[in-house]
This record gives C-alpha cells, structure tokens and sequence, in this order.
C-alpha cells in the first residue's frame, strides 16, 4: 500500500516514525510544511523538513522533537559576541546541515533535491517531497504587527494574539516535483496531527493540492492534534481560538471537510462523534497520544488498517 502523508514537524513526525515500523518505508511519500523555513545568519533553515529526517534517521532531540540528540550549542554562544540573534536554537551538528543546504541552494540545486540528497544521506527510505520549491513564508499578524511565523513561535512564545495568518507567495507558488503525483497514486493519503492552520494550511493553500485532494476525499484520512480542545503539541488549540476555530476535534473537522473522510480521534474525544458525522466525516476512534515508541507504531497500524477497511469497501 502506497501512502501520501502530509506533515507538518513534531506531532507528525512521531506518526511518520511508526509508520516506517509498520509498513515499507519505500511506500511511504512524506509531504511536508515549508512555511516555517526562515534565513538566519545567512543560512536557510527548514525546521520541519529537518525534524522529519532526523526522527525518521532516529537522531531527532527525543526530549524537544526537534534537532539533533546530544548536540552542543558552541557556534551559537560564539555568534553573541557579533550580535547575532540567540532566540533561534541551532544545534553546532544541525548547523552542518543548514550550511550543506545552503550551499546546494546556492550551486543552483532546487529544494526538492536537496532535500532527497539529505534524506538519502541520513539514511532515510521514505521520499521527502517539499511542499513547494517555491518559498511561501507564514507571516503571523499580531498586537505586535507582523511577524515571521518563527519569531512568533520561537522568540516571543506563541504569546502575542493573531489577528491574521498570511502565507506570502502561495498564490504564485506551484506543487513540487512529485507532490501531485504522489497524491493521485497514492493508495491512501494522510494528514498528520499537524497543527491546521500553519502546519497543514500552507501545504493546502499551494495551488493544486486541495484540489487534487478533492478527487482522493474518500481515500483520504486526516489524524486529529487535539484530544480534550488542548494540543498534542504546541500551540494549535490557541491559534484555532484566536482564528474563530472551535478548537476541538470538531472544528479539525470542520477544516478538513472537503478532503477528508475519516478523522482519527482520541477515545477521549467519543462524545464528539455525533457532531463530526454531521459534518459528513466519519470519526474513527484510534489513542493518539503517542509518548512511546510502541504508542506511534500502534497509531500507526490503527491508520493504516483504516486504509484496508476504506480500500475492501471499494472492492
């Protein structure tokens, strides 16, 4: 079974780890966010193409989700004595990995191949596709005016209040190399428990990839990041709040709608299920809550023995 996930950072990658255990990971094209990517010191970062690869290349911080297990942070107290900005953690090992991509970017290369050179060179078998070689930055708009969605989430904490959420680009952007292929052969495609509105949003807003996941609604299942309206893991709850979204499982379901057909919740969530059917999506009762190994592959085969039932339905 071929499967298309779209992904976000931390919360999906621990799917996408259990996935690689239950199933072939050559199967598997992982679709994922670039509305996080920022230029700082001169190098370009991709935080959430690099928190997949780390966690599927098992070398991913296992206490943060994100950078590199046991890495120092020399370089980074180095550059305060330039000035230079100290808000945005960068691992001395990470760093090698910004600067390898950097200099790719800067020989030409497109973001789709480096990226599949740095998953191959982290020993990764599953394809890693950008959402788009296009840049298509979030800017978040606040009581504090507009930001780069990382200086919100980073420098100031998630803290400030949104008044908008802007992805710059996105209408001119186009599907990277692969992206819509991907989705229409895939067998089953997944949305990971990704924050909606900036972790998945983005990869939807690039033109062709919603409506490519039109046509695969009844193939298609979106995992929930919020059990009991708070978040797995970061601060998709707030932001769905603060974006007139009701944030529940619920309002999940309200976003996906149109491109998805079964919404995985959390048992805890089973009151909820009488309002998700309403809105034409089935909830399918799966724990989400993954805090071990055996918590993500066991989501994992729960999902893909979902895709089994949608697929025999069609036979």
């Amino acid at each position: 079974m071929k499967i298309a996930a779209l992904a976000g950072g931390v919360g999906a990658s621990k799917l996408l780890w259990g996935l690689t255990r239950a199933m072939d990971p050559r199967d598997l094209t992982i679709i994922v966010n670039t509305g996080d990517d920022i230029v700082l010191h001169g190098l370009y970062i991709c935080p959430d193409l690099d928190i997949v690869t780390y966690t599927l290349a098992g070398s991913v911080n296992p206490e943060t989700g994100w950078g590199l297990a046991g890495d120092s942070f020399h370089s980074l107290k180095a550059l305060a004595r330039y000035g230079r900005a100290q808000w945005f953690n960068l691992g001395d090992r990470d760093l090698a990995t910004h600067i390898h991509r950097t200099a790719l970017l800067a020989q030409g290369r497109s973001l789709t191949q480096v990226t599949d050179s740095i998953r191959r060179d982290w020993g990764v078998a599953a394809t890693i596709l950008p959402m788009s070689d296009h840049p298509v930055p979030t800017t978040i708009v606040s009581e504090l005016g507009e930001q780069h969605f990382q200086e919100y989430l980073v420098q100031h904490r998630a803290e400030p209040s949104i008044v908008d959420i802007r992805f710059e680009g996105v209408e001119a952007a186009r599907p990277a190399p692969g992206v819509l292929e991907a989705l229409w052969e895939a067998d089953g495609v997944l949305i990971c428990p990704s924050n909606p509105l900036i972790s998945i949003g983005p990869i939807l807003g690039i033109p062709g990839v919603r409506e490519a996941l039109w046509e695969r609604r009844n193939g298609c299942i979106a995992v929930s990041p919020l059990v009991g309206g708070k978040s797995l893991k970061g601060p998709s709850d707030k932001m769905l709040t603060e974006c007139l979204v009701d944030a529940t499982s619920c309002g999940v379901a309200l976003l996906y709608e149109d491109i998805a057909s079964v919404l995985v919740i959390d048992p805890a969530d089973s009151p909820l299920c009488p309002d998700i059917m309403a809105r034409g999506v089935r909830p399918a009762l799966l724990p989400s809550v993954m805090r071990t190994d055996a918590d993500k592959e066991r989501l994992a085969r729960g999902v893909l023995s979902l895709f089994e039932e949608i697929a025999a339905a069609r036979v």
